[in-house]
């Protein structure tokens, strides 16, 4: 019969370290805060923030930038432009993956959980590793691909009708909320490579200067690259970024069908 059990240290405690309000706070929030250090080789845990929402911004991300400088230093996380456009502080909110910036606080009734982005390794807190996500990128060759010589001194121009075939896929910022909310990447983020990728996949196959769409096309012909997307549709709920990756998966399949008959 098999056995199965969590890693040693995995279990997380409910119950870790508060840090109260400062005194004479009238307007408290509580954040609910996953903490994990490696180094220190003790179970993750929860610990329990108090904020004066008076003396905060209106963002999660303010939040979580005056717990680290007033209450816990050590708090650790990804941020970067503040305005939804790196996607750096990507992570958890309230069960649902988003990014901390763009977020308000009054969007979450009650106390604020917030974890790390699910079913990617930790590195610390709030801090996910995406070395095989930035690698699963990289298979994909992200850039423009061509066998004819440029135009003589200009750029290789298209028309905009072309141009707007981009609409909506340009925008992705690679900030892993759709992978790491769909089910398939979970199970099988060795071999698939998720909503996020796929979409900058085709981002390539849809522009109409690009000159290798058969070898693109070659490389995504695998049962697990690609076709492991059953359309579950949480990717396209979860964009930060309103974009629809299952759409453009679609359009990849669409495309090695036509190409086959």
């Amino acid at each position: 019969m098999a056995e199965f059990a969590l890693p040693k240290n995995s279990v997380v405690r409910k119950n870790g370290k508060q840090f109260p309000a400062a005194p004479g706070a009238t307007r408290v929030k509580k954040f609910k805060i996953y903490r994990y250090d490696p180094d220190s080789g003790e179970n993750p845990r929860y610990d329990l923030f108090e904020v004066d929402l008076d003396s905060c911004g209106p963002m999660i991300l303010d939040a979580l930038i005056k717990i680290k400088s007033e209450q816990d230093p050590s708090l650790t996380f990804r941020r970067s432009c503040r305005e939804g456009i790196c996607g750096s502080c990507s992570m958890n909110i309230d069960g649902r993956n988003t990014l901390a910036c763009t977020k308000a606080i009054s969007d979450v009734k009650g106390d604020v959980q917030i974890t790390p982005l699910p079913h990617m390794d930790v590195i610390k807190d709030l801090v996910p590793d995406f070395s095989r996500f930035y690698a699963q990128y990289a298979t994909i060759q992200p850039w423009l691909k061509t066998v004819t010589p440029p135009p003589s001194g200009k750029e290789r121009l298209q028309t905009p009708e072309d141009s707007a075939k981009l609409d909506g896929l340009y925008e992705c910022i690679l900030c892993a909320c759709c992978s790491t909310s769909c089910p398939s990447y979970w199970w099988n983020s060795d071999k698939f490579l998720g909503p996020a990728i796929l979409l900058q996949a085709y981002r390539w196959l849809a522009d109409s200067r690009d000159e290798e769409t058969g070898e693109r096309l070659d490389e995504l012909e695998d049962p697990f690259r690609l076709y492991r997307c059953h359309t579950i549709m949480n990717c396209a709920n979860v964009c930060p970024k309103g974009l629809n990756p299952a759409k453009a998966i679609a359009e990849i399949k669409k495309m090695e069908v036509e190409r086959a008959i």
